[in-house]
């Protein structure tokens, strides 16, 4: 049973993988964080350009 345990412990083959794995979910969580607050002033954004353009077009 401990030469069991202790070739799980030394395996480290799928590590880099799951390290990897790890780093992306991270990433991907603090893009669509950013996105999220992004996106919120863009709207805004185009919501006035769309009023300006109306206004000019006399609608």
């Amino acid at each position: 049973m401990q030469n069991v345990f202790a070739r799980f412990v030394k395996d480290e083959s799928g590590a880099t993988a799951i390290e990897y794995g790890l780093i992306a979910a991270i990433l991907s969580v603090a893009i669509i964080t950013i996105l999220q607050s992004v996106g919120g002033e863009l709207s805004s954004t185009y919501t006035k350009i769309n009023s300006a353009l109306s206004t000019a077009n006399g609608g």
